[in-house]
């Protein structure tokens, strides 16, 4: 599959890569989880070693959520080695994830991950290093949700978490999470559900209108 035939519901395009845990290939490490892959321009700059060092302080958050966390930097293994103790250092953590090694490219270009608008953010010999790119992908391989950002803006992973939190209500009932959701508050009901259904499934709902119907989060009832 090419890049740039990579959609939400695509199968996330599988790989064999050298990683900071050994080598890996991309589905059978996934196995039966969900699985974040996000990328990094490159080893040593400033941005990525913070957001690294909070994604693992989050490691409890995603295992909870039965998601593994894998990054991904255009250098080699021993330049990640090396970085990880500073950000362990900075972080005051102990990263336990992998991150994969592709100086060549390979990976970046499988997923498009390469940055074609920041003039300086390239390499020493001229070949551009990744953007912030991050993928979430369900335990059948498929790519659910995708961000990129720029290289200069760090992202917000308590959005991560809670875009995962959402595909994975939806998932399990047959709703849809209206703006600014948070776990716990009410959600709305899917539209491909008729009110006589929606009567059974959520007998509390209320109508706001024709086309939008909420109801209470049903994990909360599930869970009590």
């Amino acid at each position: 599959m090419s890049s740039s035939s990579l959609r939400l519901g695509s199968v996330a395009p599988d790989f064999s890569a050298d990683t900071t845990k050994g080598r890996i290939n991309f589905h059978e490490w996934i196995g039966n989880t969900w699985a974040i892959l996000f990328s990094h321009p490159a080893d040593f700059t400033p941005v990525c070693t913070t957001e690294l060092g909070e994604v693992s302080r989050r490691a409890a958050d995603f295992a909870k959520r039965n998601v593994k966390v894998i990054g991904l930097s255009a250098n080699d293994l021993g330049s990640h080695e090396k970085w990880i103790q500073d950000i362990n250092n900075v972080g005051k953590t102990e990263l336990s994830f992998p991150i994969i090694a592709d100086a060549d490219r390979k990976v970046s270009v499988l997923y498009d991950m390469l940055d074609q608008q920041d003039a300086t953010n390239i390499d020493q010999k001229g070949l551009p290093f990744t953007i912030r790119t991050v993928f979430i992908i369900d335990p059948a391989k498929k790519i659910r949700l995708t961000l990129s950002y720029p290289a200069a803006v760090g992202r917000n992973f308590d959005e991560i978490i809670r875009a995962v939190d959402a595909l994975q209500l939806g998932d399990n009932y047959k709703i849809a999470t209206p703006v600014n959701w948070q776990p716990g508050q009410d959600v709305i009901v899917n539209n491909a559900v008729k009110d006589d259904e929606a009567k059974k499934l959520f007998p509390d709902y209320k109508t706001v209108l024709p086309y939008l119907r909420t109801t209470e989060d049903p994990s909360r009832k599930a869970a009590a």
